[in-house]
């Protein structure tokens, strides 16, 4: 099926689905300057770290209990990465889905912690992963300020009981937040009429498996991704656009 018609179908069905759950990755945020990751914020695609880490092992749990002035080193450059970065048309595009229609229920499940689709007007928004936008004390627990990142890479402290602080992020190797997995599996329950995967390699099971789920459901799906991934030969409708192109379109399209 030729690039119009799958918009076509894909905005078509996206009209008449009263709820919908988009999962989105790393793709979605590229048009706001962000680059992809294999990982987060696009700093460290290939070979170790100044420190001889990978960056998975910098920003890992473990590499943070024993070395937290590593792991903020390179939290603090993402947060710099990230700083004066908005919402793009993607983002908005999915906000307008939820508020242009009282009767359709919008569910967002994102791995990124750029904070960009609660930014956006997305009310009922997932962050798998957290939100650099948070922190807390890693001893007494309480929320932490989070200051403008500079250029100097400093362990913050808690001004309560001088403990390290951390980001309500998840970092490689822990688990993740089980508030945030109870919602996902009580969002799975209630069941969808389209599932929308935009800009995730979906290696992640936890973002692989709603799809799939609803594939098999024979629920429609779809995948809007440059390139293509293990979920592009099992969904519906494959996209080969970029967030921002694909989402404007069909957002267009469910208007007219």
């Amino acid at each position: 099926m030729e690039q119009k018609n799958e918009l076509d179908e894909t905005a078509r069905k996206m009209r008449e689905a009263r709820r919908i759950l988009f999962i989105t990755g790393a793709g979605i945020s590229a048009d706001s300057g962000l680059p992809t990751y294999r990982g987060v914020g696009g700093l460290y695609n290939e070979g170790e770290t100044e420190d001889g880490l990978s960056i998975e092992e910098a920003l890992s749990g473990e590499c943070f209990s024993v070395r937290p002035d590593i792991t903020w080193k390179y939290l603090s450059r993402i947060e710099r990465n990230c700083r004066n970065v908005h919402p793009n048309a993607a983002h908005h595009a999915i906000a307008e889905l939820e508020r242009g229609d009282q009767g359709r229920q919008v569910v967002v499940l994102t791995q990124n912690i750029d904070g960009l689709h609660l930014q956006a007007g997305s009310t009922n928004v997932i962050e798998i992963h957290g939100t650099l936008g948070e922190r807390y004390c890693t001893e007494c627990g309480k929320p932490a300020a989070v200051d403008v990142p500079g250029d100097r890479f400093e362990v913050p402290r808690c001004v309560e009981c001088g403990a390290v602080v951390r980001p309500n992020v998840v970092l490689f190797g822990e688990m993740l937040p089980e508030k945030a997995l109870g919602r996902l599996y009580d969002e799975l329950a209630a069941g969808f009429g389209m599932v929308v995967v935009i800009g995730t390699t979906a290696v992640f099971p936890y973002i692989s498996e709603p799809v799939m789920r609803a594939v098999r459901a024979k629920v429609p799906t779809v995948e809007i991704n440059p390139t293509r991934t293990r979920l592009s030969d099992r969904v519906d409708h494959y996209l080969p656009m970029g967030a921002v192109e694909a989402m404007s379109a069909i957002i267009r399209k469910t208007d007219s």
